[in-house]
């Protein structure tokens, strides 16, 4: 389904974005994961390579507006185009779960509400305007 298609993962190191990966590499999905951690990445790249998928890494911060815009941009300038744009970021705060809800402080509960609003928000805003430039996406 996804032949020809070149996909960027963010989050691609997390159970989610590896899970998406995976499946749009069995698909035929041309790959560009990225994530903070390289050696998670880099496990995830090996899988999919290993099993005949395209694949690349980079360490892409998605909270961060020019680290998106430049990783997105040099996909553009080595595939000519984005056709797809998932967002799988997660958090790594482990200190919310368990915390009873009379016990949380509002930075602990704002957190993921600001982190995946503010992340999903620049990936796919970025992307878009590529796609909006393409024509597709």
């Amino acid at each position: 389904m996804l032949k020809n298609i070149v996909a960027v993962i963010y989050g691609a190191g997390g159970g989610v974005g590896s899970a998406v990966a995976r499946a749009f590499a069995r698909e035929g999905a041309t790959l560009f994961l990225t994530g903070r951690r390289r050696a998670r990445l880099d496990d995830v790249a090996n899988e999919i390579a290993s099993a005949g998928g395209t694949v690349e890494t980079a360490e892409v911060d998605a909270l961060d507006e020019q680290s998106v815009d430049k990783h997105l941009q040099s996909v553009i300038d080595k595939m000519g185009r984005v056709d797809i744009s998932f967002n799988g970021v997660g958090i790594p705060n482990t200190t919310l779960q368990g915390v009873p809800f009379v016990d949380l402080e509002l930075d602990q509960f704002s957190l993921p509400i600001s982190t995946y609003t503010r992340a999903y928000f620049l990936t796919a805003r970025l992307a878009a305007r590529r796609m909006m430039a393409q024509r597709q996406g």
